[in-house]
């Protein structure tokens, strides 16, 4: 089995840059998820997200997720659990507009530290959204301009906890699922295990790296590629020792954005594959189909271009 690719983002300054492009290129083609080290993230920085996310899972969210267990007799689990995920969230908006001040329980040193952090991590997918649009051939800002809508992309993080679970192999962390959006940033915890991601028809593990960012790309980008990267289906597995942090950054088309595949990317001999729509509609079927596989989607997206094609400017 191929190792999971970790992609040290510093070679990208010196004589090993086109091994490392070529390193995002694969691990883009053939595993639609890779880690990255070096990111220009601060690792201080990042141990206090770390350390501000945990203190606050144990004050506001831990007792509220037990009495949660409790209510839906979670507890002693026999039968397999299909329609719940066993994890603790909470969601934070960055753009078109912040929520942060909305959120309840937050200390003012935690809502300013994730809004740094925000702007940082906005920041890196921007970058990494060129390094995609080098290898793919597109001129640089490609996608982050097919991304924009009239207010710009959509940004948020869903802030995770996982705690300990006493019957694993009867409920997931999160179940199987594909990611909806764009790019997406995930900074894990640095000891704490379980995401894992279908390679091969296998489940590959995810290796917990302090310090890493794991990347990953959602359904958008295949159509955008129109197919030449993949968003792949992955899933948190529960663990019986340790509770896991799990913060996840989706930098997302606006709203009103309009998807399609880039032109330079539909080969003469190879039709357009992927339909074109606006991002709210996508986002409205994927609500209900979360955890299904994502070729209907896209099918059900096509149906309705040729219904109602889309004009655009």
């Amino acid at each position: 089995m191929a190792t999971f690719p970790v992609i040290n983002l510093q070679n990208l300054d010196g004589e090993e840059r086109a091994a490392t492009m070529e390193q995002i290129k694969d691990a883009c083609e053939n595993w639609g998820f890779f880690e990255v080290l070096n990111h220009g993230i601060p690792h201080d920085f990042l141990d206090t997200v770390e350390r501000l996310t945990k203190e606050h899972y144990k004050k506001c969210m831990e007792q509220r997720f037990k009495e949660l267990v409790a209510s839906k007799a979670l507890e002693g689990l026999e039968a397999e659990v299909t329609d719940m995920d066993w994890e603790s969230t909470f969601f934070l908006r960055h753009l078109p507009e912040s929520n942060m001040a909305e959120i309840p329980d937050l200390t003012d040193e935690y809502r300013e530290v994730m809004k740094e952090f925000a702007v940082k991590l906005e920041k890196l997918a921007e970058e990494l959204l060129d390094l995609l649009c080098e290898n793919l051939g597109l001129e640089k800002g490609y996608l982050k301009k097919a991304f924009y809508g009239a207010k710009g992309p959509t940004f948020g993080t869903k802030v995770s906890n996982y705690p300990p679970c006493p019957t694993p192999d009867k409920i997931k962390g999160l179940r199987a699922h594909t990611d909806a959006g764009g790019i997406i940033l995930l900074f894990q915890d640095p000891t704490v295990g379980g995401l894992q991601l279908l390679k091969d028809s296998e489940w590959v593990d995810v290796p917990p790296l302090r310090h890493s960012i794991v990347v990953n790309l959602g359904d958008q980008l295949e159509v955008i590629t129109n197919g030449k990267y993949k968003s792949v289906e992955h899933r948190v597995i529960a663990q019986t020792n340790g509770a896991r942090m799990s913060i996840a950054s989706f930098y997302n088309p606006g709203s009103d954005a309009v998807i399609y595949p880039a032109p330079q990317l539909v080969e003469e001999e190879k039709k357009q594959v992927y339909p074109k729509f606006v991002f709210e509609d996508y986002m409205k079927l994927y609500a209900g189909l979360k955890f299904q596989a994502k070729e209907p989607r896209f099918e059900a997206m096509k149906a309705m271009e040729t219904t109602a094609p889309i004009a655009t400017a």
